[in-house]
Formats: structure tokens, sequence, C-alpha cells
């Protein structure tokens, strides 16, 4: 089958595009810039179109065309294959989430959602599961050592685990056996405008389940407890439970939201009756994920430091990542390099952002410009909030705004380097690069 995707860089779309093309489909797909991952899916055989959508990207004879959801109904693209479709020839148009939908139908859908933590559980649920010899089909929306770093895995069993996106409400299109309910609180307001509808959302996501389907809930968050105080049955697992203390000594990947999300991927390998035995040992091997806490070891005038590649971009988040890097080093003088992820999230969560990073326990942060997201801005709230503004409302002379060009520099001018081993603990620093945007190629230029 010739399939189309328009918004193909993006990490679901990329995801299910690896699933068609390892399934032998031919594929084609268009992105506005090059990345990492559109270059993969061209080594792998797919045809890629970069730059503005253009109607020629369509190739002839096109079967399926599966669009981002970020795509507007204004994309060149996107019109083309209407105009085909109302033509009455043969021509199949989803949306990314719609086109996932389709397989949650045909397998037995683990699907993981929630505000936090989503890709990770949706890694370590996977991996159990491959441990157990259990050979499932995975979509996660990050790359993962384990596959190759790849956000695709395909098995030969019914079992496919997916990473359950609540953006544009994408979610609601899946009809999975097994939910897990990670964390809930507010975020993606551009689409919900308040919680309460996006916790609308989620009520309506778990009501997909059939009478036999099992949902896991994270007992410590309060949200969560509320939503689901009238459901039965219920499976729940707590940082409070004796499994926690195991967790946080066999975990290769730090912090407490880490052991929270083993608890859960735990809880799910239960439901299938996975031995324990298997699933502490999958977990005990777990290397992490693309920009979740990423560790490396960088140098500077051949003087190494710790470098820190992670994908924090909501206020709680963040407050969770940091407090995990003063935990782990305790005593190294930290710098952190934050690029906030679209307009609206940082406008409608300005107040929280300017709280977490003002009384973070970090020695320097740098702000850099919002990372606009094509397709999901409004002009009006982009003329609202920048990170001048976010800087001067912290109010605080350890954290300031540079554009993304001059970080580099100005890190070689006040990055002093040093040994950053655990032998040496006041020796070294450590510079953490957070956002979900394209900051992460700062990485690249270190």
């Amino acid at each position: 089958m010739k399939i189309h995707f328009i918004g193909i860089g993006g990490i679901g779309v990329s995801a299910l595009a690896r699933y068609f093309l390892e399934k032998g489909h031919k594929i084609s797909g268009s992105d506005l810039v090059s990345s990492e991952i559109t270059e993969a899916l061209k080594n792998k055989g797919a045809k890629i179109f970069t730059g503005p959508h253009k109607s020629k990207n369509l190739p002839k004879d096109i079967e399926l065309v599966i669009y981002s959801p970020a795509v507007q109904k204004s994309n060149p693209e996107l019109k083309k294959a209407l105009k085909i479709k109302n033509l009455k020839l043969k021509i199949k148009i989803l949306s990314y989430p719609e086109a996932l939908g389709e397989l949650t139908k045909k397998h037995f859908t683990i699907a993981i959602s929630g505000t936090h933590g989503k890709s990770t559980t949706t890694a370590m649920v996977a991996l159990i599961l491959i441990k157990a010899g259990l050979d499932p089909t995975v979509i996660v929306g990050t790359k993962l050592k384990e596959f190759n770093d790849s956000n695709c895995r395909i098995g030969k069993s019914k079992y496919l685990v997916i990473e359950a996106d609540e953006h544009f409400a994408s979610f609601l299109n899946y009809w999975p056996k097994i939910i897990v309910l990670t964390a809930l609180e507010a975020d993606h307001l551009d689409y919900y405008k308040n919680f309460r509808n996006y916790i609308l959302a989620f009520k309506k996501f778990i009501s997909h389940l059939p009478d036999n389907g099992s949902l896991l809930i994270n007992n410590d968050d309060k949200n969560i407890r509320k939503l689901t105080e009238n459901r039965s049955p219920l499976l729940k697992y707590s940082l409070r439970q004796k499994e926690a203390k195991k967790l946080r000594k066999i975990l290769k990947i730090p912090g407490e939201h880490n052991v929270a999300n083993a608890l859960a991927a735990l809880a799910v390998a239960r439901v299938l009756k996975i031995p324990d035995k298997v699933s502490f040992k999958a977990l005990s091997e777990y290397k992490g994920a693309w920009r979740r806490f990423e560790i490396f070891t960088k140098y500077l005038n051949a003087k190494p430091y710790t470098l820190i590649s992670d994908y924090a971009h909501h206020p709680t988040k963040i407050k969770v990542t940091l407090k995990t890097v003063r935990e782990k080093f305790p005593n190294k003088k930290i710098w952190v390099i934050f690029q906030p992820h679209q307009y609206q999230r940082t406008y409608y969560l300005f107040d929280d952002f300017v709280e977490v990073l003002k009384n973070a326990r970090v020695d320097k942060i740098i702000i850099t410009d919002i990372f606009d997201v094509a397709g999901r801005e409004e002009e009006k709230i982009k003329k609202k909030v920048s990170s001048e503004k976010l800087v001067k409302a912290i109010n605080k002379s350890s954290v300031i705004y540079l554009k993304k060009e001059k970080i580099v520099e100005y890190l070689k001018k006040n990055l002093k380097g040093g040994l950053p081993t655990e032998a040496s603990a006041k020796a070294g620093e450590v510079v953490i690069i957070m956002g979900a945007g394209d900051i992460y190629k700062l990485c690249e230029r270190f």
C-alpha cells in the first residue's frame, strides 16, 4: 500500500510511519524541517520531503494519507488528498490518532495515559513484556536504546503497548484493554481551555475500557483519586507500597517519579500474570529514554563536565527534574538551560513557571526563546508572553535570558569544567538542557 504522512517528523507520527514501513508498505512523508527522525526514516526507505508542504508531494495512486493532529485544514497536501477523495477515487484519509485507533481495535492494547510519565512507563511496560516473551508491538513517544534508537517495535503477538496522548483529545480514538493513569494536572489548555474539560476527556477515555478491562491508577495523585472514586474495579499503585523500596535500589534512572513509573509497569505485569522476578529484572536493566534525563560526559577545554538532556516542559515536571538533579549531584554547581515549549502553555501556566524556576535549587538558569509549535499557536497569545517577560517576573540575578545562538559561547566563557565523578563530588559542574522543543540540538554543539 502507498501511504503518505503529513508531519512525518513528529515523534508519534514517525513511530506509526516506521510501523507501516516495517510492515512492507511504501512510505512517503513531509515535514517543515529535516531532523534525525526524518533522516532515520529516509535511511529505512521512506521518501521524505522537507520544507513548505506542497500538493505535489503526494505520490500518484496514493491509497492512504495520515496527518498529524497539528496539521491545519488549509494544508495543501491535506487539501489535495480531500480533493482526490471527493472525486471518489480510492483513498483513505486519517489523522494520526485515528490511524493508531484502528490498530488498537485489532490488538490487546495497553494504553499509558496521564499528564506526566507516559513515555517512560510505556517503555518499562514494553520491556517487561519483551522479557516475559510476549513479543509486543510498541508505539512510544521517544526513542529507546533497546529498540536501536527507534520509537517503534514490531512484535508478532496480540499485544500492543502505546503512549496515549491527550492533546487534541487524541486518546479518545483508542480502545484499550488496559489503561494506566499516571498523573493528572492542568496542561494543553490551548485546546481544553480549563482543567474541568481536561478531566472530562480522561473520564471519557477510561469509559472506552470493556467490562473485563483493567484500570490502573496512581493512588498518590489526588486528581486521579477524585476522578475514579466511584469506579470499580480499580487497581492501584503507590510509592507507599513495599515494592517501592526495592525499585529505588535497582533502577538505573534516578528520581521518585521514575519509581512511580516502575510501579505502574509492575502493576500492568501483574495483570498479565507475569512473574515479579521477570519484571524486576527488566526494570533493573532499563537504560532510560531519549531526552529523559540522559546523562553524558562532555569536555570543555579538555576538562570533563556532566551534560543532561531532558524533555521536561511542564512546571511540575521541571520541578521534579531539577529536584532529581540536585539529589543526584548534591555538591555540584548546576546550570539549567530551559526552552519554554509553546506560547500558549507558557501563557496559561505562566505563574507556575515563575514559581518553579524562582525556587529551583540550582546555581544558574538560562531561559531562551519560546519554542513556536507550528499550527498550535495563536497570534494574540504570542504577543502577550515571552521568555524575557518570564525572566523579568522571576526577578533573580541567577536567572537570565539568552538567545539560543549565544548560549554555547556564554558557557564557553563561564563554565569551568572539572572532573564530574562521584569520587570527587565537590568538583565538576552539571549542565541540564531542558525542554520539549529543539533545544536538545545544543547537545550536539557541545
